[in-house]
């Protein structure tokens, strides 16, 4: 990971940084090569990498330390969560794509500068215009009330720029992964199902998951070197069942196990195919090279990613 995304060392100097709102800047196809070439690019893979070396062979029931920050955060997203229990979803004709997802996402659009100034220190509080933007986006679309891994894109960009700041320092990675990017989990899992939310440009059956990715990658580094739980045993629902609470990626399948019918073979076919692979480091890093090429290096999805002072489309030197 780049210096500045590691923590304290090197952390953005709040007080005298300009913050900008984040824009678009990939229109075109042609216009990939800039986000390839970006400190934005650079940080976003730098910092899914980090994260991925702190949790191996780390249960999320593992002791680690949990900074106020962090618990903060969490409980903002606790908060959310909360909103959508106080907006329940409408009585409508169509199946999917419950409107009442756009009341829910004015409510947290509202709230949420006033959430952030509550959770991060009085210092950060010039970030925040430019750090909620990326949360905002994490949480789906308000006009096709779809989620996807774009959204779960901006997630990680919220939380990449939290350490650029110096919000997280490194000895904050495990509980950013397991207490903050769990509880992210929950609640979009939530709002998918609640609202019936469409999958954001959804692949068909390539896709690991119709709404996440992230969770297989840092979930397979969990499981690198344990003893019982080998890549072919994911497809049982028992095993799912037993160890949900301890593995993230565990967790995933026992998601699409509640939400999907059917074969596991047909319903989620890239999964299917990755549970034939020996071992979990060769998972680990075949997920890392297909979030880069299903999701990093894709148009449809990066067209709609927000660049800023923090997430930079200037080139990465």
């Amino acid at each position: 990971m780049a210096a500045e995304t590691s923590g304290d060392h090197g952390a953005i100097n709040v007080e005298t940084h300009t913050f900008t709102i984040p824009c678009k800047e990939i229109k075109r196809h042609d216009d990939m090569p800039r986000w390839d070439k970006s400190e934005a690019h650079r940080d976003i893979v730098g910092f899914i990498g980090a994260m991925n070396d702190a949790v191996k062979n780390k249960t999320l029931r593992s002791e680690f330390p949990v900074s106020e920050t962090v618990s903060k955060l969490v409980s903002v997203l606790e908060t959310l969560s909360g909103y959508v229990d106080e907006v329940p979803p409408c009585e409508q004709p169509q199946r999917f794509g419950n409107k009442s997802f756009r009341d829910w996402f004015s409510k947290m659009k509202d709230n949420i500068e006033e959430l952030l100034k509550e959770a991060l220190p009085l210092k950060f509080h010039p970030a925040i215009v430019e750090v909620s933007v990326y949360l905002i986006e994490s949480m789906g679309n308000n006009t096709r009330i779809d989620y996807g891994t774009g959204h779960e894109l901006s997630f990680i960009a919220f939380l990449c720029c939290l350490y650029k700041i110096g919000a997280f320092v490194e000895s904050d990675s495990v509980a950013v992964v397991f207490r903050i990017f769990n509880e992210y989990l929950k609640l979009v899992r939530k709002l998918q199902l609640t609202y019936r939310m469409e999958p954001a440009g959804s692949q068909g059956v390539w896709s690991l998951d119709d709404h996440q990715f992230v969770p297989f990658i840092w979930g397979s580094a969990q499981l690198l070197d344990h003893q019982r739980i080998k890549p072919k045993a994911f497809t049982d629902p028992d095993i799912c069942l037993s160890f949900s609470k301890d593995f993230m990626f565990l967790g995933s399948i026992e998601h699409i196990n509640k939400v999907k019918t059917g074969p596991f073979a047909e319903h989620s076919n890239q999964l299917w195919n990755i549970s034939g692979v020996q071992k979990w480091e060769k998972v680990n890093s075949g997920l890392m090279k297909m979030y880069k090429a299903e999701v990093l290096a894709k148009h449809p999805v990066i067209q709609h990613f927000l660049f800023g002072s923090l997430m930079s489309i200037n080139p990465a030197t």
